[in-house]
Parts: C-alpha cells; sequence; structure tokens
C-alpha cells in the first residue's frame, strides 16, 4: 500500500465494506490483542501493534487487513465528547413499532439528526435509539415532531441521560 494512503487512514489500512455474511473465521489470541489494541486506538500504527502482539509488520497488516476483509473490524473511527461538541442533550428513546416494520422504521430513524445507536431488541418494547442534540427543546421536537410521525411508530419513551462513561474493551 503507498506511503500516502497509510498516512491518510492513520497508518491503517483503509476500510471496504463487509462481503456478504459468510461463516466467521475463528480468532486466535493474536487476533483478539489487536482487535483490544485498535478498540483503545484506532490510530494504533501498524508498527506499534505488532511490537505489542509480538508479530512482525508483515504479519500485523495481514491480519488486519483479514479482520477487515472479514468484517469483524467494520471501521475506525472517534470517540467523541458529546456535551463539549454542543450535544448538550442525550436520551435513550425506547419504541413499540407496528410488527414486521424494523427495516423502514430503522431507515426513517438512521436519518435523523443526532441518531447514533440503533438496536432491535426484546421485551416490553421493539427499538432502542440513542440520540444527542443541542439542548432539550431540540430533543423535544426530534421526538414529538420527526419520531412520532413515522406512521410505523406505535409509542415511545424517552429516558434523559445525566451523565455517559463508554466503557473500553479489557486489557489483558
Amino acid at each position: 500500500m503507498p506511503d500516502e494512503q497509510m498516512a491518510q487512514t492513520g497508518g491503517q489500512p483503509p476500510v471496504a465494506p463487509a462481503p456478504p455474511s459468510t461463516a466467521a473465521r475463528p480468532l486466535d489470541t493474536i487476533d483478539r490483542s489487536i482487535l483490544r489494541m485498535l478498540q483503545n486506538d484506532g490510530r494504533a500504527s501498524i508498527r506499534s501493534v505488532a511490537e505489542r502482539v509480538h508479530v512482525s509488520r508483515a504479519n500485523a497488516y495481514a491480519r488486519i487487513n483479514r479482520l477487515i476483509d472479514d468484517g469483524v473490524i467494520r471501521g475506525f473511527s472517534a470517540l467523541v465528547d458529546q456535551e463539549r461538541a454542543g450535544q448538550g442533550a442525550s436520551a435513550y428513546i425506547t419504541l413499540k413499532i407496528v410488527q414486521n416494520s424494523w427495516r423502514t422504521v430503522r431507515k426513517q430513524l438512521t436519518a435523523l439528526p443526532g441518531a447514533t445507536h440503533i438496536a432491535l431488541v426484546s421485551g416490553d418494547f421493539d427499538v432502542l435509539l440513542l440520540v444527542h442534540t443541542k439542548d432539550n427543546r431540540e430533543l423535544r421536537e426530534l421526538v414529538l415532531t420527526r419520531i412520532q410521525s413515522i406512521p410505523e411508530v406505535l409509542s415511545t419513551r424517552t429516558l434523559l441521560v445525566f451523565e455517559e462513561t463508554d466503557l473500553g474493551p479489557e486489557e489483558e
């Protein structure tokens, strides 16, 4: 891979979309160590990954590429402090939806400003949505105008987040 391309991706190979689902290859302890290291620092260089897991740079590079190709690594991103980024209100919103409308609802929720995580779940509600907005007024508008106007949404419940802590991967 050219050095320019590596520099643009923080020393990591670019991430391409994963191929359609196939049987997952088993991960060994080195693969799991690489994953933990990249979860803690997605900008870690190939050299530092190789040194930390005690393999050659070529081996580390090949393993990371395989993890990307297999869809184990879906991408690299930054952890954002939402409040410092001007998103002072966060909430989990639970939704009850019309049966068999998950794909339609997911598509509409994905397009919402501030939506950062969507999950289809079991239990008393069907969907769990995490949103970040500038303030409570914007949150109210998002819930009452945008989400509740989706025809397949039967009901919502909003749980305000007072404080958040991102949990990283466990260290060895």
